[in-house]
Parts: structure tokens; sequence; C-alpha cells
């Protein structure tokens, strides 16, 4: 997964967590001019433009003191979205049922993308089901995981979307 370095994940997740948000997932994308520290957020009540504003600000200040990141970099603020990404195994666990998209970082059975519902999760294997076919998928092989919208499965279907 792009999950941002451990020594980042460690000092954001008790600040995010200590203001009563779950803290989904933290991707840093480093570039000398334009770097990206993205955190994703979420609560029970859903995420407002104001818990992205109270965590942005907490973030900041212990960002400028402790100052982890050479160089460049916007901070982000996100809720997951309906396409959340997936950081850990747990979060599989949490979304058995649910129809995820998955890129490897090398083919399984001549797959470098599969898009399936999570049928089950033992350890660190994740198993999916497309069209009839099942993968056991090790969680260290996936390259990026997200959740995919029930909204977007049925208009994949061939349902009209209503526009």
């Amino acid at each position: 997964m792009k999950q941002a370095p451990e020594h980042l994940v460690n000092l954001i997740e008790p600040i995010v967590e200590g203001l009563g948000y779950e803290c989904i997932g933290i991707e840093y994308n480093p570039h000398p001019k334009h770097g990206c520290l993205r955190i994703y957020i979420d609560s029970e009540k859903g995420i407002l433009i104001e818990d992205c504003s109270q965590v942005s600000h907490q973030i900041s200040g212990v960002l400028d003191v402790e100052d982890p990141i050479q160089g460049n970099y916007h901070l982000e603020i996100s809720s997951p979205g309906e396409d959340r990404p997936f950081f850990k195994v747990s979060q599989f666990k949490q979304f058995i049922g649910s129809t995820v998209l998955v890129n490897l970082f090398k083919a399984i059975e001549g797959r470098r993308k599969i898009t399936g519902r999570i049928e089950k999760v033992e350890d660190d294997i994740i198993t999916l089901q497309e069209a009839g076919q099942v993968f056991e998928v090790p969680f260290n092989a996936m390259s990026k995981a997200r959740l995919v919208p029930e909204t977007r499965l049925f208009n994949q279907k061939g349902a009209r979307s209503g526009k």
C-alpha cells in the first residue's frame, strides 16, 4: 500500500485519534517541488470541512515543530469518500462482502488489477471473488486498494445512471 513512512504514521495517527477521529491512512508522495502529505480521516458522524480544518491546524503545528519532512510539501486532510482507500488488513475485514479494486505489484494469475468481492481475510491473505474466479491475494502484494461504491457497480452492469 502507498502508506507513509512509519515515522510519519507514528507521529500523526495519535494526533488524529486524540482529536476524536479515525485515521484511515496516510499517504506521502515526496517530490522536490510539490510533495504531498495526505491524511484520510473519518468519524461515525461523517467528515465536514470544519473537521478537516481542525485536523489540519493541529497537524501543521506538530509538523512545524517536529520537522519530519525535508523540503516542500502540501498537506491535505480528506475524508475517505465512497471509494475509500485501504491501508491496513483490518480495513478489508471491516468490508467483507463489499467489492474492492486492487492493483498489484506483480501479476497474480496473469492479472495486475482485480475488482472482486471480499470473501474472507485470514492473516494477511485477502480472498477476492471476481466473476466466479477466486484470488488469494497477500496484503503486501497490493500496491493500491479502494472500495468500489455500490452505485458504480450498478452503473457498470449496464444500468442507466439517471443522466
